[in-house]
């Protein structure tokens, strides 16, 4: 959507076709039911932006969403449930980036003196070096010297949720890029801003509406299903088009990419082929969230940290409740999840009883849990990434895509608002 904002902004004709009938691919409305047989509405996956996603927040605004209504803005906070963890104090909340969040690391409960400068030394060495490391390193070499604890409960829930790969494994130049705009870029980078709203009408919808306007056409539950060169055009199914930003997931795209270069020039072919090899070389990370509730439970924050462990997976729950749920729906999130759906359900329930249980919420019910099995691609030390261009008049937009960014919503709508605006 982001692709076709630009490409209506370019003076381009649009159309877009949605396999789906909800637009928002992996950040979309989902439907389902309390047990008293409620409907409820809530998503295919529980994500937060921050404030450094500049374009992200810059698109909402175009189409006519307000960001300060649809996103609750927190200061850094990870806390845990037993109160220890990272928390900015409010007279630091509007202080410029980085002292907000070299005050939430001087304040963090539960740290000693050495644990907090740890990180403050980190940090200023990471900053006097450019956000800059060699391009082979992971965030576990990178934070070497780091105190365990800081690694435990802070380093590696961050590396997780940005990155959605372990520390052991992930690309400390992508982490850093990340810390690099969220902690000492603008003023609110760090600051986490939640959705008041279903990821659907967050900004897709939004997008829709706008472009409509202006004269583009959005098909949903319409299925591309054959690309064919055929010049000077690229054909859709048989329709003819200047231009085709393929927008779909990796391995989509490869599919159509390959059976497109059967019939294509040799010329169009090998980028095809180059294009789609570089696709197929990515590894995916899954993402479960499991959506529970209880008449009586509420969270001290909309979002809280928790311990994760091989037995207890998850990461994060947050409170639907203060956000944009009924009362009592938790949404607990699985990052680089593995296991089967009903083992991820049955082990984030067993962890919410232990570690949430001083909170007295009552007995949590399962009510959906949903697995992105490819959500992200393991963003890894070195890692190459398809081109945006695939061919001429070709384009690819996605997360996955060459940029700066991990997969992120940050990362897919910059790459979507690059293809729209490419010649």
């Amino acid at each position: 959507m982001a692709a076709a904002v630009a490409a209506c902004q370019s003076g381009h004709e649009v159309a877009v076709f949605e396999a789906s009938r909800i637009l928002g691919g992996r950040a979309r409305a989902l439907q389902t039911t309390l047990p008293d047989g409620t409907p409820i509405t809530v998503d295919n996956g529980q994500h937060i932006l921050i404030g450094a996603y500049t374009e992200t927040l810059r698109l909402m605004r175009l189409v006519g969403m307000d960001p300060d209504s649809a996103l609750l803005r927190r200061p850094l906070a990870l806390p845990f449930p037993d109160g220890t963890g990272l928390q900015t104090p409010g007279y630091a909340a509007r202080w410029p980036a980085p002292l907000d969040a070299i005050a939430a690391i001087a304040t963090a409960q539960g740290w000693n003196l050495s644990e907090r400068w740890s990180l403050i030394r980190a940090s200023l060495r990471w900053h006097w070096a450019g956000f800059r490391c060699q391009a082979d390193l992971s965030v576990t070499q990178l934070c070497q010297g780091l105190a365990p604890r800081v690694l435990r409960e802070l380093i590696e829930p961050l590396c997780v949720s940005a990155l959605n790969t372990a520390a052991d494994q992930a690309s400390a130049s992508v982490f850093l890029r990340v810390l690099k705009d969220a902690l000492f870029g603008i003023r609110g980078g760090s600051h986490l801003l939640l959705p008041r709203t279903d990821l659907s009408a967050l900004f897709p919808n939004a997008a829709a509406i706008w472009i409509t306007r202006r004269g583009a056409r959005v098909h949903h539950g319409l299925r591309m299903r054959q690309l064919r060169w055929q010049a000077p055009h690229w054909m859709l199914d048989g329709q003819p088009f200047d231009r085709v930003i393929w927008a779909t997931s990796a391995s989509n795209g490869v599919l159509a990419l390959l059976e497109c270069a059967q019939a294509a020039p040799d010329s169009i072919a090998h980028s095809l082929r180059t294009w789609a090899a570089t696709a197929t070389a990515l590894r995916f990370e899954a993402i479960a969230t499991v959506y529970a509730w209880a008449p009586a439970a509420r969270l001290p924050h909309p979002m809280l940290a928790l311990r994760a462990t091989e037995q207890q997976p998850a990461q994060f729950v947050f409170d639907r409740g203060q956000l944009n749920g009924p009362a009592g729906l938790l949404a607990f999130v699985v990052s680089a999840s593995t296991g089967s759906r009903k083992e991820l359900q049955a082990a984030v329930l067993a962890q919410a009883a232990v570690q949430l249980a001083p909170m007295g919420l009552g007995k949590l019910q399962a009510l959906q849990t949903v697995v992105e099995k490819q959500a992200t691609f393991a963003c890894t030390p070195g890692l190459s990434r398809p081109s945006q261009v695939i061919a001429p008049g070709l384009l690819a937009a996605g997360d996955y895509v060459d940029g700066p960014y991990p997969a992120t919503l940050e990362g897919a709508v910059r790459s979507g608002w690059t293809a729209g605006h490419l010649p």
